[in-house]
C-alpha cells in the first residue's frame, strides 16, 4: 500500500527513528500505526541482541540530587560512540532516568529497569530497547548508586563522563559540599576511609612494601615497620578522607569538613563513577 511523506514523519516523530525505518514499518504494518511500532521495538530488540558483545566505553553520567538535598542517585547509561554520548537527546534520556530513579528512592537497578518512563509511558528497558533501535547501537544502565543523609552533593564533570555523589551526617554550605565532591572526582579515591579498604588489597599493598624495603637492603626484621609506614602514607593517597584537600594541602579532607560543618560533621559515604 501506498505510504505518504505525513505518515512517515509522523511516525518519526513519535518514536524518534529514522525516516526509511518509520517507512518500512508501516508498510509492513499495512498502515496501521500501533503495529509500525511494534515492529520498530521488535528491530530495537534485534539490535539489542545483535550488538550485545560490542564495546561501550562511551556513555552519560548523571548525579543529581533531591530538592531537600538529603537523597541523591548516581547513573550511568554506558553507550559505543562519543557521537551518541555528546546528542543532546541521549543526555536528557540519561537524566530522565535518574529522576525516576531518584523519585521513587531506588538503589535496585532491576526495579528501576521495570519502572515507567513518564515521557513515554513504557518500563526504562522497553525504552533502553527502542533506543538501541533508533541509535544503532547498544546501550546499558551500568551503574545505579544511591546516598541518603543529612546532607547529600552531586557533582558531574563537563562532558558528563564522571561524576560523584557524597553524603555528609551534617548539613555544610553548597560551596564546601561542592569541594569535597569535586576532590573525590579529581583525586579517584578507592574507598571512604581505612575501614572501607578491601583486605586483599591491604596485604597486597603490605606485600609490596617488605618486597621493596628487603630490595632496599633493609634487614628483614625491620621489613614489616617499613611496609606498615608505607600502609599508612597509601591510606593517605586512596582513601577519600584521609587524603590531603586539595584546596588546602596542610589539612586532610576530614578536617575540612569538620570546619566547615561543625566538629561532628563527617563525610559518611560517596560514590565516583568515570568511563575511564
Amino acid at each position: 500500500m501506498s505510504i505518504t511523506a505525513a505518515e512517515v514523519n509522523s511516525l518519526r516523530k513519535m518514536t524518534g527513528a529514522g525516516m526509511m525505518d518509520c517507512k518500512r514499518a508501516l508498510q509492513e504494518a499495512e498502515g496501521n500505526v500501533d503495529t509500525a511500532i511494534e515492529i520498530l521495538r521488535k528491530k530495537g530488540q534485534k539490535i539489542a541482541a545483535k550488538r550485545g558483545d560490542n564495546a561501550i566505553g562511551e556513555g552519560v553520567i548523571i548525579a543529581k540530587t533531591n530538592a531537600d538535598k538529603n537523597c541523591g542517585v548516581l547513573v550511568a547509561l554506558n553507550c559505543e560512540t562519543d557521537f551518541v554520548a555528546k546528542n543532546g537527546d541521549f543526555v536528557k534520556f540519561v537524566e530522565e532516568i535518574a529522576d525516576v530513579a531518584l523519585s521513587s528512592c531506588s538503589s535496585d537497578r532491576d526495579a528501576l529497569m521495570a519502572m515507567t518512563l513518564p515521557s513515554v509511558g513504557i518500563p526504562i528497558s522497553e525504552e533502553i530497547t527502542n533506543q538501541m533501535g533508533r541509535l544503532g547501537e547498544r546501550l546499558e544502565l551500568t551503574r545505579l548508586e544511591q546516598v541518603c543523609d543529612e546532607c547529600v552533593v552531586a557533582y558531574i564533570h563537563p562532558g558528563n563522563g564522571l561524576a560523584t555523589l557524597v553524603g555528609f551526617n551534617a548539613r555544610l554550605s553548597d560551596d564546601a559540599g561542592r569541594d569535597v565532591a569535586m576532590q573525590a572526582a579529581a583525586m579517584a579515591p578507592i574507598a571512604l576511609n581505612e575501614g572501607q579498604l578491601k583486605q586483599e588489597d591491604v596485604d597486597k599493598e603490605l606485600e609490596i612494601g617488605r618486597d621493596l624495603a628487603i630490595q632496599e637492603g633493609k634487614p628483614a626484621e625491620m621489613a614489616d615497620k617499613i611496609a606498615a609506614g608505607r600502609l599508612k602514607k597509601w591510606y593517605k593517597e586512596v582513601t577519600l578522607v584521609n587524603q590531603m584537600f586539595i584546596k588546602d594541602n596542610k589539612k586532610t579532607v576530614a578536617a575540612y569538613v569538620k570546619e566547615a560543618g561543625g566538629n561532628d560533621c563527617e563525610v559518611t559515604a560517596f560514590h565516583r563513577v568515570s568511563l575511564n
